[in-house]
């Protein structure tokens, strides 16, 4: 069985869509506790759990977190399909035996539950913890900071989602971006950034038999304020997963795939490429640009214009009782010609409506979108 197979009938499919918080993942957690240590390693601002789990028992150490960012929860469902993997006991039990031998993995599935349960990239205190790692401030913070001072990892996974505004070079959208994060303003290669910028030519190398063009290398501007730059200082490699956009995706649920195979590789479980890995090839992985809406309306009448133009629109996630939905506004109107939508609508020089208004405005949200010449509703859907 390859790998592949295994994925698309094993991955933990009690955990789905957008919306992933602490009860969601205890009983997933409970059911482990005879073959990982689990443990509370401190508690959030509002005195939630904050849960560690380890594995294996090698001398490589490594550390992830998801979900420092509350609302994004891509690489946790990604987290649980891995331990699944790990867990199973009929495919792969050689590369699983040596993972276990040569690796200790301590990953915090969920670091900010406060975040994750309100569905916001902030705690409780509105406080980005990823702009918290000098003065940490912040329980979830200093949790984080005295595992990291305790265990001494050799490898830092900083586990995130990013938006789907997000496209490359390519012509397509940045589905998974990495980062080698710089230690100083100078962006140094240091030891500890080549060692991370290795790891991650590896995984794109992995990757690209997946999505061919779609892995994206994050902005390496330093921010001592930022974790991962902050560890990286410390002299530890650390590694920033970015879990972006598939086409129709927004549910994440393809994309989660990709980073369960990141992991893989970075694990040596897989090793798909024995060509020697050289940290100048990670400068090759294009840099993520901001290239992408949600949805483009081409050739669109509007009054103010002399000729046709695009109006751009983007959706805000919003949470409804435990479900996310997406709210579409508009972010553009004109001026859009270096902008793709993941839909793109031609309107073939007719005019609009929106909310039975000709007038049309930025951030405007928007509940309908009608066809001047024939009333006919615009899908803009984009699920």
């Amino acid at each position: 069985m390859n790998i592949t197979t295994w994925y698309a009938s094993n991955y933990e499919s009690q955990l789905r869509d957008r919306y992933i918080d602490l009860a969601h993942i205890s009983p997933l957690l409970s059911s482990y506790k005879n073959q990982f240590k689990i443990a509370s390693i401190g508690v959030s601002e509002n005195g939630k759990d904050i849960p560690m789990v380890t594995i294996g028992s090698g001398k490589k150490k490594v550390l992830g977190w998801s979900q420092m960012h509350g609302n994004e929860a891509t690489t946790t469902k990604a987290i649980f399909d891995f331990l699944k993997f790990i867990a199973q006991k009929e495919f792969f039990q050689k590369e699983i035996n040596e993972f276990l031998a040569h690796y200790t993995f301590y990953i915090i599935p969920i670091l900010n539950p406060d975040g994750a349960s309100l569905y916001t990239r902030v705690n409780a205190n509105k406080v980005d913890l990823n702009r918290d790692a000098q003065e940490t401030t912040q329980n979830e913070s200093r949790v984080l900071q005295s595992v990291f001072n305790e265990l001494q990892p050799d490898l830092c996974l900083n586990l995130h989602d990013q938006r789907t505004i997000y496209g490359l070079a390519t012509g397509l959208p940045a589905t998974v971006s990495f980062l080698a994060p710089s230690a100083d303003k100078e962006r140094s290669i240091t030891p500890a950034r080549i060692v991370a910028m290795e790891h991650i030519v590896r995984m794109n190398r992995a990757l690209q038999q997946y999505i061919p063009g779609q892995v994206g290398r994050y902005d390496d501007g330093f921010n001592a304020n930022c974790v991962g730059d902050t560890f990286q200082m410390a002299g530890v490699p650390t590694i920033l997963f970015e879990a972006g956009h598939y086409a129709l995706d927004y549910s994440r649920e393809t994309t989660r795939s990709f980073i369960f195979y990141a992991f893989l590789e970075l694990f040596d479980i897989t090793n798909q490429s024995e060509t020697p890995v050289t940290y100048e090839d990670y400068f090759k992985i294009p840099q993520n640009n901001l290239t992408y809406n949600d949805v483009v309306l081409r050739n669109v009448r509007v009054d103010a214009y002399k000729q046709p133009i695009a109006v751009a629109i983007q959706y805000v996630e919003e949470l409804e009782g435990d479900v996310i939905s997406f709210k579409p506004i508009v972010s553009k109107i004109g001026g859009c010609d270096e902008i793709k939508g993941h839909k793109e609508i031609d309107l073939k020089g007719n005019g609009i409506l929106i909310n039975s208004q000709e007038n049309i405005f930025e951030d405007l949200i928007i509940s309908t979108i009608v066809s001047k010449m024939d009333n006919s509703v615009i899908n803009i859907l984009v699920k």
